[in-house]
């Protein structure tokens, strides 16, 4: 994908975080990823196949082409698929700028998490636009880092929650996409837009989502990011240290914190 870079990386620990964001957030994010028996749909931007795994399941009588321009991630994709034994999905190494499909190949498209790393998201719709039927589906799925919020509250969590905006804004992306997924559809002549918001609420009451998302998936991700947000003068040790405990402390018994997605369906004229 031209001028972008996957501001996480392509280490064993990103791959561990990305499936178990998956598998924490399938309910709330995939209830109704549904897609019509015997269709054929996109995915674009698999990566290393985290999301892949769960439509592909919950759609055994669908057939997926997922694509992405990692190497390395389509290999471990191809190997995830494999080992799971999925016999639905076709995993392609492709631009999402320049899809290697002729006009209308698709009944429906389906983009998540990727968006919010491209530097010209509304080019990369165009083509997804390209490729997919009349009168078919468009659906895509992303984050927004400035709806995050916790309790006890920390101007130091904030501040490593910020240096994860700016380092994705320097790679040419926005980390807060997904409030703009209803423009961002009208834009490019959608039709039928729905766009709803996934919040995810956690407290010590829900434990499968103080370890799966607070953890493993949120906090994972911003402490992930640290040395390169240092290194740039972003913010230094002490700060992001400070932040990165204060995010891990909202996990405790009293703590609160809640985070949300927005998903939005499009049709093509």
């Amino acid at each position: 994908m031209e001028n972008t870079k996957y501001v996480h990386g392509y280490s064993e620990r990103e791959a561990l975080r990305l499936n178990d964001q998956a598998e924490t957030l399938d309910d709330i994010i995939h209830n109704d990823s549904i897609f019509p028996k015997d269709s054929l749909v996109l995915e674009a931007g698999c990566g290393v196949g985290a999301q892949t795994k769960i439509i592909a399941t919950k759609n055994p009588d669908t057939n997926f082409i997922s694509v992405d321009l990692s190497e390395d991630s389509i290999k471990e994709a191809k190997g995830m698929i494999k080992s799971l034994g999925i016999n639905n999905v076709e995993v392609k190494q492709a631009d999402i700028y320049k899809l290697p499909f002729k006009d209308e190949t698709f009944d429906s498209v389906i983009i998540c998490f990727v968006l919010e790393h491209l530097t010209h998201p509304i080019k990369a719709l165009h083509e997804l636009k390209r490729v997919l039927k009349k009168g078919g589906t468009m659906v895509a799925i992303e984050g927004d880092h400035g709806s995050t919020f916790f309790y006890p509250d920390s101007k130091y969590a904030y501040a490593a929650i910020n240096c994860q905006i700016k380092l994705q804004k320097q790679s040419g992306g926005n980390s807060n996409i997904g409030r703009e997924l209803y423009p961002l559809f009208k834009s490019i002549g959608l039709t039928g837009i729905s766009v709803s918001p996934r919040m995810v609420y956690v407290d010590s009451s829900r434990p499968k989502l103080v370890e799966g998302f607070i953890k493993n998936t949120f906090t994972a991700m911003i402490e992930g990011i640290g040395k390169d947000a240092i290194r740039q003068g972003i913010t230094d040790s002490i700060t992001f240290e400070k932040g990165i405990k204060d995010l891990y402390r909202t996990a405790e018994s009293d703590g609160v914190f809640c985070y949300t997605f927005f998903k939005g369906f499009g049709e093509k004229l």
